[in-house]
């Protein structure tokens, strides 16, 4: 990089690239960064050969072999990528050319950027590169953004992150020439005045101007125990088995001389590596947990069109995610079933532009830790004045219960008939019975717990719904951003009087079911769910008018503190119609008919 001398009272120039400027490259380390990562690729294979003198047409050699060619391959394609990739910010746009084979230019509108997240690996860290990712509020696949600057310099990530994501009245809308370029707007660099520290990009911008959570080391303990421990041992295990396997280490010969199994039997054997995986696995998580949410913060910061929600996490690959509030519709907490005893919750938005299953851009704001701590931080990111999820929630009738008792029932009868089959024609013994009598009250206790998690109600301008077996799940939904409703009954619940009520919204999931109303209840809650959406399709019958629910602002209450029921008002009538103006055109009078005479009518000749 070529450097200015500044003048006295004028600013040091930018370290992006102003408008108008020629196409930039990414940062040249990156090509030092693949020289040490193919380097650190072969070592595995030549400390093999040279150091343990393994044979190097052994098939032990394989394991090394592909990581030696993983590395120096994936090395060659960042040099391409490198040589091939160019990008510019002007204006109004932030446009990038890269591809090799096929040529792919892309460009995005400044004034549609929504989120410029920053990460860094172990590697982009030691070479003080960051990857800059810029997002337009696409529904992305994991991993994709809009636009992938991979990698930059430390300083020109920062500064391209604080002038995308400014506010659009502190940006500069037509970026005038710096004053230490006076020749790109034929202005003398005297006549141009120096930016004011509001508007130059710098850390100050990037001030939270609300701090909501912070990295909690106690949190550990809700990380460490899932099934996802159980997958860390295995590839972590496999991955070591076939490295060490690659030194000439027999890793199964080492594990077999450790005890005496054939004299503990397969059943300590299996308990044995039931608990030795668990306690592996937990400690794996723990380390993981650490690791990736270390100096965790999420913060409210100013942003394009005002402000957006910022985590920042990571002690080796670092990640900076902002969220636009301006596109959040709501929020969801989830508590897990086997963890709901340690009040364990994930919380994520309800937000448009973000994928729910990306890792680059996650929708999730916060680790998994305490629920109360998530319903706090999500009250407090939706609206500290209303409280939406302090609301009570009115409980489902039971017939919701009957028929979640019936589907226990039914599926546990067509799982004996299919043992009774397998048993029949002798690929099952008659003992496998056993397993659907055990399944029974296994189904039926999952049927209590499933009504149990049922809930709804309107509180103020938000919707909240909650249910869910495994994973009860609490959806608070901003009721602008309904635009569908949709109203369905199946042939048990017609029979039993009940209605499943889903709202659909452009963000999220993309649809929120309320599960087994009553069918009476289901339309004034789906209008209350949707304002003005279904009023040109209620009649005159007092559906129109729904009562007021738990939870909601002058919703009349019992002396017990439930609900009071609200009498059926019928609708009023709808106003009588003007009547409609004469459009007929105005004719020219007519004379009169003379008289008729008097006598006989004379016939014609």
């Amino acid at each position: 990089m070529t450097g200015h001398r500044a003048e006295d009272g004028a600013p040091p120039p930018p370290p992006y690239p102003l408008p108008g400027d020629a196409w930039q490259r990414l940062s040249a380390r990156v090509i030092w960064v693949d020289l040490v990562r193919s380097v650190l690729s072969l070592l595995p294979a030549v400390l093999a050969v040279v150091v343990v003198g393994v044979d190097p047409g052994a098939g032990e050699m394989w394991p090394l072999i592909g990581i030696a060619a993983a590395g120096v391959l994936g090395a060659l394609a960042d040099a391409l990528r490198w040589a091939f990739t160019r990008y510019r910010i002007t204006a109004s746009h932030v446009e990038l050319r890269t591809g090799v084979l096929v040529r792919v230019r892309r460009s995005i509108q400044r004034d549609r950027i929504r989120s410029v997240d920053i990460e860094a690996k172990p590697r982009h860290r030691l070479a003080g590169l960051r990857v800059v990712k810029i997002g337009a509020g696409q529904q992305a696949a994991a991993g994709d953004s809009a636009l992938s600057l991979d990698a930059v310099d430390t300083a020109a990530a920062r500064a391209l992150h604080d002038r995308l994501i400014a506010p659009t009245h502190e940006a500069h809308p037509a970026h005038p020439a710096h004053p230490a370029h006076p020749a790109t707007s034929g202005t003398p660099a005297a006549a141009v005045p120096a930016p004011s520290s509001t508007s130059a990009p710098g850390p100050e911008r990037s001030a939270p101007l609300r701090v909501f959570a912070r990295f909690e080391p106690r949190w550990v303990v809700y990380n460490m125990f899932n099934a996802w421990a159980y997958v860390l041992v295995l590839g972590v295990g496999w991955g070591g088995y076939w490295l060490l396997s690659g030194f000439g280490v027999d890793a199964a010969a080492f594990v077999s001389g450790l005890l005496d199994w054939r004299s503990i039997g397969w059943a300590g054997t299996a308990a044995i590596g039931f608990l030795t995986a668990s306690v592996l696995g937990a400690a794996g998580l723990a380390v993981t947990y650490v690791v990736e949410y270390g100096k965790f913060e999420l913060a409210r910061v100013p942003g394009p069109d005002g402000t957006v929600l910022r985590t920042r996490q990571g002690l080796l690959t670092t990640r900076e995610v902002s969220r636009d509030e301006n596109r959040v519709r709501g929020v969801q907490i989830s508590e897990p079933v086997l963890w709901r005893w340690l009040g364990v919750a994930d919380t994520s938005l309800v937000t448009t532009g973000l994928s729910l299953w990306s890792m680059s851009q996650p929708a999730a704001i916060l680790p998994r830790g305490p629920v109360a701590v998530a319903r706090r931080v999500a009250s407090e990111v939706l609206d500290p004045e209303e409280q939406p999820l302090q609301a009570r929630l009115a409980a489902h009738p039971r017939a919701a219960l009957r028929r979640r008792l019936w589907w226990a029932t039914t599926t546990t009868a067509a799982v004996a008939l299919a043992l009774g089959w397998l048993a029949v024609t002798g690929v099952l013994p008659y003992a496998a019975l056993w397993a659907a009598a055990a399944l029974w009250p296994c189904a039926l206790g999952s049927a209590f717990v499933a009504y149990r998690a049922l809930g709804h109600t309107v509180s103020g301008s938000y919707l909240v719904t909650r249910s869910g077996l495994l994973s009860r799940s609490t959806t608070v939904l901003r009721r602008s951003a309904v635009s569908t409703v949709v109203i369905r009954e199946s042939l048990l619940q017609r029979r039993l009087g009940l209605r499943s009520v889903s709202t659909m919204t452009a963000a999220g999931y993309g649809g929120y079911d309320t599960p087994d109303l009553d069918a009476r209840a289901s339309l004034d809650f789906a209008v209350r769910a949707a304002p003005g959406l279904l009023d040109p399709f209620l009649t005159g019958t007092g559906e129109g008018s729904p009562p007021d629910f738990p939870g909601e602002e002058g919703a009349p209450q019992g002396p017990s503190g439930e609900p009071a029921p609200t009498p059926a008002t019928p609708s009023p009538p709808p106003p009588a119609s003007p009547p409609r103006p004469d459009r007929t055109p105005a004719r020219a009078p007519v004379a009169p008919r003379p008289p008729r005479p008097a006598g006989p009518r004379p016939r014609r000749p």
